[in-house]
């Protein structure tokens, strides 16, 4: 990867009460041997040291701090601030909690600069992809936010939150986007227009912190997805109709004379 690529890349991490994460992640990150431009780090008011952390690793680092102000809360928003503050082309979007695998980080950028993909997703259930250590509760309910998902994005795991992908069409695709899984909401946006490829990670049992995942963000994701549905079944619905209309005028055209 070269030096003008290392300028283009801008890794954005959303962060609430993780402070015992930033400083191995960013060691991750480092050396992991990614060149990259910059990494945001967008705080959502966290109660703890998290933001005296990231100071302290910001001397050894091209890392910036981007603290929510009276922005409303949760994934989906501070990953559009990050957006609009980042300075480079593409954006990496992972966790604070070394969940995703900072080793992989290469592979998901990759195809955006080699202009095979538009969206690359760091995917736990595509071949190669696991969950490690996972209780049968929470693989139950993840796998089926990814099945409700799938008719929708036609992507395995859109609910991961690893990804990469151009700023300039997350802006134009999410640019007022809310909610807990911003690639879901952004494939909606798209709708197939992107190219989208799929790498197999390894997701990380979270060893510092609490997790951010509860029976509210499964609720709201779950009422999300049926409004989702309603407007695809709507849409399939409006372009269906006029077909069925041009081809029983075919069957039956207007009989001369009249």
């Amino acid at each position: 990867m070269t030096d003008s690529f290392a300028h283009s890349i801008s890794i954005i991490i959303p962060t609430l009460n993780e402070e015992e994460n930033i400083a191995p992640l960013v060691s991750e990150i480092a050396a992991c041997a990614v060149p990259f431009r910059e990494i945001l780090f967008v705080d959502d008011h966290s109660t703890d040291a998290t933001c005296d952390k990231i100071r302290a690793v910001s001397g050894t680092h091209p890392i910036r701090l981007i603290e929510q102000d009276g922005a409303g809360p949760g994934l989906a928003t501070a990953i559009m601030l990050g957006a609009r503050a980042a300075r480079g082309e593409i954006l990496l979007v992972m966790d604070a909690d070394l969940s995703h695998p900072p080793d992989r980080i290469k592979d998901l950028v990759a195809p955006l600069f080699a202009g095979t993909a538009d969206l690359v997703v760091g995917s736990r259930y595509v071949r190669g992809g696991s969950t490690p250590g996972w209780p049968v509760w929470r693989r139950a309910v993840s796998r089926t936010g990814a099945a409700l998902a799938h008719p929708l994005t036609g992507i395995h795991d859109s609910m991961c939150g690893f990804f990469a992908i151009g700023r300039s069409r997350l802006l134009e695709l999410a640019p007022q986007t809310s909610g807990f899984k911003i690639v879901f909401e952004t494939m909606l946006r798209a709708r197939g227009t992107l190219r989208v490829r799929e790498i197999p990670i390894v997701f990380r049992q979270r060893v510092h912190g609490k997790s951010k995942m509860s029976f509210g963000v499964a609720l709201r994701f779950f009422f999300r997805w049926l409004h989702a549905m309603f407007e695809h079944l709507v849409a399939s619905r409006r372009e269906t109709s006029p077909n069925l209309a041009g081809a029983a005028e075919a069957l039956h055209p207007e009989a001369p004379g009249k």
